[in-house]
């Protein structure tokens, strides 16, 4: 204890304010998108000077854990803690393995949870989870890019299981999703649709084995597709160097 104590002491200030603000929006019961107390109580509850209290919250707002707002005040990030590159995906340069790899994590995960999702959710849930299957459907008949809207629809299946680290896996989830989206293919749009609706008709039974195949068969598919794509992009690359060829 006394080591902890001695730890805690040599510090910096700012970083014992930030922790004590995350101590007073845990106890605080405060939630996405909450606005704390104006500068001044912060000060006086924390016991701090103005630009100790500021270096604090600069230092909770990198870590997207608190939002400034100037004019309006000092808020809880809508996605407290999570970043949008969580695991450096922007650095790997191979996006084609990394893809694939992306839907064999989500092979690992995504079908428990959509089991869990099936025995879990209440009839508001599902019906949330209507709303944003009806979204990506939108989105693609549109001809608009859906990942945001997939990324939604996985997300509140991770939210529906009941499983507290599914919904903080989401930058992941939609980083999964973006690459997909922005290589697949009219026939696997179309396969979006149709494994969503059967996820949605799953869980909405309360069959969880349903919701577990369903979810399956639409990574699987979603793999095969992007299988299919990457072999015929390197064809055509492998064509067009051959005929650059003299």
């Amino acid at each position: 204890m006394e080591t902890a104590d001695h730890d805690k002491q040599q510090q910096p200030l700012s970083e014992r304010v930030a922790a004590e603000l995350i101590a007073h929006i845990v106890q605080s019961g405060l939630k996405r998108g909450d606005k704390l107390p104006n500068e001044k109580l912060l000060c006086e509850k924390l016991e701090v000077g103005r630009s100790t209290l500021r270096e604090a919250v600069r230092m909770l707002a990198s870590r997207n854990i608190l939002v400034v707002k100037h004019g309006s005040g000092i808020y809880v990030s809508d996605r407290p803690g999570l970043s949008d590159d969580p695991l450096g995906f922007a650095f790997i340069r191979d996006k084609e393995r990394l893809v694939l790899d992306l839907v064999d994590f989500r092979l690992m995960i995504e079908p428990r949870t959509a089991a869990l999702a099936a025995q879990k959710a209440d009839p508001r849930q599902i019906a949330e989870l209507k709303e944003l299957c009806l979204q990506v459907e939108t989105q693609i008949a549109q001809g608009k890019s859906h990942a945001r809207a997939d990324a939604a629809f996985h997300t509140k299946l991770g939210e529906l299981s009941g499983n507290l680290i599914m919904p903080n896996l989401e930058p992941i989830l939609f980083s999964a999703i973006e690459l997909f989206a922005h290589l697949c293919t009219e026939n696997s749009r179309g396969e979006t649709v149709s494994s969503h609706r059967q996820i949605v008709q799953a869980i909405e039974e309360h069959d969880a084995m349903g919701a577990m195949d369903a979810m399956v068969m639409h990574l699987a598919l979603n793999r095969s597709s992007l299988i299919t794509f990457l072999q015929q992009e390197k064809r055509a690359e492998q064509g067009a160097e051959e005929r650059e060829q003299p």
